[in-house]
């Protein structure tokens, strides 16, 4: 069962592709169902790796005494997004049957959760997500630049999250069921924006209309 609804010429099946997503993104939602009520859900960094999800929860989140050792979860990461506007198309000059919609790019990460509590596991998880985000400042800030009694203390304020990842689902919304002057007209009236997510997702429109001319 797909965990969301993605019509055939939405699909984005390229997992590299996705990967590259979610390094660029490089935060989502974890989501699990909470125990007779509604699913709780935090927004979290998280590193893809291999088939696993690297996170972690303040301690005083209260999200994390839902997950036991193997729980059911969900971790969705978002891309650009953009409101569309009808006044775009071109089929609206030929016949006026067009509405309102949004673009998106999203990756669904489905697997099993589990939490950690050993220093060194919580240790390995802050390095390298640390490592990751850090990565490519001028002077990037290290772990060990702090006194280590100081993040013995930190650490002891978190728990670890690991998603082993058993199903992977991408979405790509990028107008593919319109006509190439349609899209063109949304490509050219994203572009009129200045919202950096408009203009993301141009970018993105763009390029798979450069791929379609081969």
């Amino acid at each position: 069962m797909r965990s969301v609804y993605t019509p055939p010429f939405n699909l984005a099946g390229d997992e590299e592709e996705l990967r590259a997503l979610v390094a660029g993104v490089r935060a989502g939602w974890l989501v699990t169902n909470g125990q007779g009520s509604a699913p709780s859900a935090t927004f979290l960094p998280v590193i893809w790796r291999d088939n696993t999800v690297i996170a972690h929860f303040a301690k005083a989140n209260p999200h994390w005494h839902e997950i036991g050792s193997d729980t059911p979860a969900l971790v969705i990461v978002t891309g650009p997004d953009a409101y569309v506007s009808p006044t775009w198309y071109a089929a609206k000059a030929e016949h006026g049957k067009v509405v309102p919609t949004w673009n998106y790019s999203a990756v669904h990460l489905t697997g099993l959760v589990r939490v950690h509590h050993d220093p060194g596991w919580l240790r390995m998880a802050v390095e390298e997500l640390t490592s990751e985000h850090e990565r490519g400042r001028e002077a990037p800030w290290h772990v060990t630049d702090a006194p280590s009694a100081y993040i013995d203390g930190q650490l002891r304020g978190i728990v670890g999250v690991e998603l082993t990842v058993s199903k992977v689902e991408g979405k790509a919304k990028l107008s593919q069921n319109r006509s190439r002057p349609d899209r063109e007209g949304v490509v050219a009236g994203l572009r009129q924006s200045v919202r950096p997510n408009d203009l993301s997702v141009a970018d993105q429109m763009a390029s798979a209309l450069d791929d379609e001319n081969g």
